[in-house]
């Protein structure tokens, strides 16, 4: 005999729900395959209908393949692609939604389709080259603390209690580290360190959410930390040209082109000029002009560049141009990044290790001349 089929409740059918809809996560190369599978797809001859249906049929992922259902019911009333992905912009951001629909009125889907997908695998590569550049600093920070934690908690009382038997006079590293030990050990010490910690972090970041001039505060500093800064330069321009290249491309209005730049960009203070500068377009003033107005956020090579596309007509190619230029400047940076922060953390692990040893053995070189 068979096994029947486990049938779940009415409870279990809504828990399964909320799971997938609020903690499953779609991943972005799962939208980068639908984007692009469509395009090809349509390509192909199929309509837009058939093409979900396909696309629906292919995903793995649950909440994805829910959305593409809901996404694949709306087309078949009538209603636009573009007005029905709006529906979902945690999953599609207003970048790609406004890219397609300029297809659509203009009539060319399926080259729309393609500047979304080749923005989306250059939004990708950046954003990997960047994470993949700071996961090393992140182990070794991680790891360090761990070991300090370690040595702290575990061995470095076993050795304060050899050196409080004989009652020698101890160096001033040794005493240090005897203090900072005591207050590590101590529960509440360490209780009253983890909530001031707990207490900071929470008060910096409900400033950073609710209070716009802390929040401009904190972006201009950044822009102005050595080495990062000049990253962070890098990424907010490299995130600018490219989506305001892909836009155009895609026949966007420049004024809604330079608006949804703007949201592409990390740091406030290239976020604000942008959207000052999509304002200022209305009367006609050229995009150029006012960027030169922020010489601490674009370099003089941009809005050169941006002026001679303006002139020549060709603000397309040039707009691209910029945007290989500073993600190619990214990927050598973040490289380069990683060859430079390996010595200092060298060089912070040698000091720490170095005085950890000073503060050891000094002591105990001092207890056996004692003898």
């Amino acid at each position: 005999m068979s096994k029947k089929e486990h049938k779940f409740s009415q409870f279990e059918q809504k828990m399964n729900e909320w799971i997938i809809d609020h903690l499953t996560t779609i991943p972005f190369i799962e939208k980068i395959f639908f984007i692009d599978h469509l395009r090809v797809m349509i390509h192909a001859g199929l309509s837009l209908v058939e093409a979900l249906t396909v696309l629906e049929k292919e995903s793995a992922n649950k909440k994805f393949k829910k959305i593409v259902s809901g996404i694949k019911k709306d087309v078949e009333t009538g209603q636009q692609l573009s007005d029905v992905l709006a529906k979902f912009p945690k999953v599609f951001p207003q970048t790609y939604v406004k890219m397609i629909r300029a297809g659509e009125i203009a009539g060319r889907m399926e080259d729309s389709l393609e500047q979304v997908a080749i923005q989306m695998k250059r939004t990708r590569e950046l954003t990997s080259s960047i994470r993949g550049a700071m996961m090393y600093p992140a182990v070794i920070l991680t790891a360090m603390t761990a070991i300090g934690i370690m040595m702290a908690v575990y061995v470095l009382p076993q050795l304060i209690t050899i050196f409080d038997q004989y009652h020698a006079k101890l160096p001033l590293a040794t005493r240090i580290l005897i203090a900072i030990t005591h207050l590590i050990g101590n529960p509440l010490y360490l209780s009253i360190i983890l909530g001031t910690i707990i207490l900071f972090i929470t008060g910096f970041i409900v400033l950073l959410r609710h209070s716009s001039v802390f929040r401009h505060a904190i972006h201009t500093i950044n822009l102005y930390i050595p080495i990062a800064g000049h990253i962070i330069k890098q990424i907010n321009l490299a995130k600018f040209s490219l989506t305001l290249s892909s836009m155009l491309e895609s026949t966007v209005p420049i004024i809604d082109a330079v608006q949804i730049s703007s949201e592409t960009c990390s740091n406030l203070l290239y976020k604000d000029s942008l959207q000052e500068a999509s304002e200022l377009i209305k009367t006609g003033t050229p995009l150029s002009e006012i960027l030169k107005q922020y010489k601490k956020l674009y370099p003089p090579m941009v809005t050169e560049m941006i002026m001679v596309g303006e002139k020549s007509g060709e603000i397309n190619s040039l707009l691209k141009n910029l945007a290989d230029f500073y993600t190619s400047e990214v990927d050598k940076t973040m490289m380069n990044f990683t060859k430079i922060i390996e010595p200092v953390i060298i060089i912070i692990i040698g000091v720490a290790v170095g005085g950890l040893a000073v503060a050891v053995i000094m002591p105990m070189y001092t207890l056996v001349q004692s003898f």
